[in-house]
């Protein structure tokens, strides 16, 4: 059918929507998109005598979920909504244009705005009427239900899937690949090697940030694999973060933790009971220290304003413990996570800084100009924040 581009005010201009949940079939030559376009196609050619033309362009949402409205088409269809391009829109079922009843009501508010109609051609209704749009608003309803069931079906499922120790997805580790056929993770030799590796590593240097350092030095890197779309995560430079949890991960003595629960594993393990029971005992030990020294350190005059000259981060306030005395300093939080080689800059005596930055500020305060100036900055910020304070 020949669509036409009416611009006349007599005519109905309508715009048809579609969408897939999946982009499974959609190489096809005949698929869903072309199936739901030609029900409306139909629908539109019997309202002929009501004036009624269908526009040209085509708002396919092919591989988009129907419970957001993070879609392309759709984003085009309310954009030409909005620019007073469409009269009516025309779709197959009503869960094709959304299946959240919150965002259905955005997007009926903005055609509402416009003057714009809403059909549905299975459902024969549009909301034009008084009973179209409470017909439309069961219908939302019941699809919202519907949806929420899904979703607790399938964590059910994940639950269940979890407690026979099935892998059920995510991002893959070092040390494991993904079989074949799914479903089940099977032993990457060159990999497992290099998790005992970072295992005995740890246990030797007895710090997360020493053992980063020495794997980026080495050029290790952490998992890269592909995911079953075909896109490929690459691996990158290890932080304190990356190696926390690699080094705390039930998977690789066989088991799986879900939920706070743990379960035993259907996957090989490809590290001794015994060292992650020893890695635990020594991150314990370390943050128990960490916790301690913090809480017995000074207060820090320039915590949370000292930033890294050399990288720009964060300069973090720490203390550490020497003969009985304590040395309070501030350190590159970028160094910190990933050791020495990400910046140069490692530790500054938190003594001298902040002699320094108060022998300055004294000098200062003694040049008129420069305090008349340091009150009108602070004045000019006071009066810019007042209107907020009052809303």
């Amino acid at each position: 059918m020949a669509l036409e581009n009416g611009s006349s005010k007599t005519k109905i201009r309508c715009a048809i929507y579609t969408r897939k949940s999946t982009d499974e079939g959609l190489d096809q030559d005949f698929n869903s998109l072309d199936a739901q376009r030609e029900a409306a196609e139909a629908y539109i050619r019997s309202q002929r005598h009501e004036r009624w033309v269908g526009l040209g362009d085509r708002y396919d949402d092919g591989g988009f979920s129907g419970g957001n409205m993070e879609r392309p088409a759709l984003a085009r269809l309310l954009a030409d909504v909005e620019a007073g391009l469409v009269d009516n829109v025309v779709v197959y079922k009503v869960d094709r244009l959304s299946r959240s009843l919150l965002d259905f009501a955005r997007i009926l508010e903005i055609f509402e705005k416009r003057g714009v109609s809403f059909v549905s051609v299975t459902q024969q209704f549009n909301t034009g009427t008084s009973l179209g749009r409470l017909v439309l608003n069961m219908l939302l309803s019941f699809a919202q239900f519907e949806r929420e069931m899904i979703a607790e079906r399938t964590r059910d499922k994940m639950s269940a899937a979890r407690r026979k120790g099935k892998w059920i997805g995510g991002n893959l580790l070092l040390g494991y690949d993904l079989a074949e056929k799914g479903g089940k993770l099977v032993v990457n030799e060159a990999e497992a090697a290099q998790v005992r590796e970072i295992f005995a590593l740890y246990l030797r240097e007895g710090s997360l940030v020493a053992t980063a350092s020495r794997l980026n030095e080495r050029g290790w890197r952490t998992k890269s694999w592909m995911t079953r779309a075909g896109t490929r995560r690459e691996g990158t430079d290890w932080t304190k973060e990356h190696l926390r949890r690699l080094l705390t991960n039930e998977t690789y003595v066989g088991r799986i933790a879900f939920q706070g629960e743990v379960y035993q594993g259907e996957q090989p393990a490809i590290v001794e009971e015994k060292i992650l029971a020893s890695v635990r005992t020594l991150m314990t030990e370390n943050r128990t220290e960490g916790v301690a020294r913090v809480l017995n350190s000074f207060g820090y005059l320039l915590k949370g304003v000292v930033r890294c000259g050399a990288c720009g981060s964060s300069m973090s306030p720490a203390t550490t413990s020497k003969r009985g005395a304590d040395y309070r300093y501030s350190a590159c939080v970028k160094a910190k996570k990933s050791g020495v080689a990400a910046c140069p800059v490692r530790s500054v005596p938190a003594d001298e800084l902040e002699r320094f930055i108060i022998e300055r500020v004294r000098h200062m305060s003694r040049d008129p100009s420069l305090v008349s100036d340091a009150i009108k900055n602070a004045k000019a910020v006071a009066s810019a924040g007042v209107p907020a304070l009052r809303q």
